[in-house]
């Protein structure tokens, strides 16, 4: 498939196509979704890796396409399609569909793309679509490939979030290019058995606070959120110098707790009284190994309450304070909002998780760096966003370009990633430079 898009696009000549695993999966194999599964249902983690022209000098769209076949040999679940049981509840088949490939040309070079410093640019570099459990053909990943003028190529990628959080996206690329560079994968992938498994027979009294209950169009059928404010996306980089100067100020504690204390304040500084964010809700998880099958199970789900100092009035050090220390953990409550079954008042079963709430991603950890190609070239730059965000919006915290990059001239900086009302971002923006010097 090709798309009719010309030349006087920035990116055009979208060709599409799809790759199976090298080897059968087995007929009637499924994979049971869990209830955080479940529960992110309607939100796509979205990659977006930029390289010079060295790194994809004499590759062609065949030799990029080729180690995936055996890169979803290993994981055949990306490969299946949502289906739904007799009772309603989604699952997947193992079915061996495939992903689908986007290839596409882009009219300006990296260093021009990059310039442009808009991040909503980027969809155009991520080729994408919504689920729809009655539409069974809608792919779960997909991957594009887009050559610049200069001879530079990004990757796109669009997951969606109900097979697996962020960090399994970034291992299942990171897998893909070990086996283009040459590199033996190995001959399966672990599954990840979170420990104290519950079931919860009794209904929850009210929705926890980190969720919201969502209503989908009834007769669309995708998996699809709805936004009653306009939505914006925007990055910036805090450089080494500046998180160092933020974490004395907080008496040194965590980069993490330290930037979603300063984004808090700053945004309650915008929101007015009535607006400000008193409660937000903290998203983090745990990785030991990266030789594991896609999973949300390790995702931790926090909310922090600011009872006694406005967020607009509180030090810095004493948010970040409260951050670090008074955490309550919602994961198994969601995750029981999920295990009920249907309720008897006709109440949504969909909810949403980034955006109910001001939420903060701690994705510190994530090795997006350590995809290569060519070799031994790492990405210019590298970075990944959440789709699906609801009206409060949400707050990626990512590794910066690690030394030996362009961009990484030292290390232990961060990228920031914020998906807002556009009303809050502007205003934002402009709070985090006239008192932090963070553009």
């Amino acid at each position: 498939m090709v798309s009719t898009a010309g030349e006087n696009a920035a990116v055009y000549d979208v060709r599409l196509s799809s790759v199976v695993p090298a080897s059968i999966t087995g007929e009637d194999k499924v994979h049971e979704l869990c209830n955080m599964d479940l529960m992110l249902k309607l939100h796509y983690v979205k990659g977006i890796y930029f390289f010079r022209s060295g790194a994809a000098r004499g590759l062609t769209i065949n030799d990029l396409k080729k180690p995936m076949f055996e890169c979803l040999a290993l994981y055949s679940t990306l490969s299946g399609r949502v289906r739904k049981s007799e009772d309603g509840r989604p699952f997947i088949k193992c079915n061996d569909s495939g992903v689908r490939i986007a290839e596409a040309k882009c009219s300006k070079t990296l260093d021009e793309w990059l310039a442009f410093n808009d991040d909503s640019l980027n969809d155009q570099l991520i080729y994408s679509q919504f689920l729809a459990p009655d539409a069974g053909f809608t792919p779960l990943v997909f991957v594009q490939f887009t050559w610049f003028k200069c001879g530079g190529i990004s990757i796109g990628l669009s997951w969606a979030h109900v097979v697996g959080d962020a960090f399994s996206a970034s291992h299942f690329i990171n897998m893909w290019g070990q086996i283009l560079t040459g590199q033996v994968p190995p001959h399966h992938l672990d599954t990840y058995n979170p420990k104290n498994q519950k079931k919860f027979p009794s209904p929850l009294a009210k929705v926890p606070l980190s969720i919201q209950r969502v209503l989908l169009d009834p007769d669309g059928g995708h998996w699809l959120l709805s936004n009653h404010r306009k939505m914006r996306t925007h990055s910036f980089h805090v450089t080494p110098k500046q998180l160092n100067r933020l974490t004395e100020e907080a008496k040194l504690l965590k980069p993490f707790e330290v930037i979603s204390a300063m984004i808090w304040k700053s945004l309650a500084k915008t929101s007015g009284k009535a607006e400000e964010p008193k409660i937000v809700t903290l998203i983090s998880g745990t990785w030991d190994k990266e030789n594991e099958l896609p999973s949300n199970s390790r995702v931790i789900i926090s909310t922090i309450e600011a009872a006694e100092a406005p967020p607009a009035q509180a030090d810095l050090a004493e948010l970040a304070r409260l951050i670090a220390q008074t955490q309550e953990d919602e994961t198994h409550l969601v995750e029981r909002v999920m295990d009920q079954k249907g309720s008897d008042d006709g109440e949504s079963r969909d909810f949403i998780l980034y955006g109910a709430r001001l939420t903060f991603v701690n994705l510190e950890k994530m090795n997006i760096y350590a995809l290569k190609m060519g070799g031994h070239h790492q990405p210019v730059f590298a970075s990944y966003s959440v789709s699906g965000v609801g009206d409060e919006g949400a707050v990626l915290v990512l590794p910066g370009p690690p030394p030996g990059t362009e961009s990484g001239e030292d290390e232990g900086g961060r990228v920031i990633n914020l998906i807002l009302p556009e009303n809050q971002l502007e205003e934002l923006k402009y709070q985090l430079g006239n008192e932090w010097g963070i553009h």
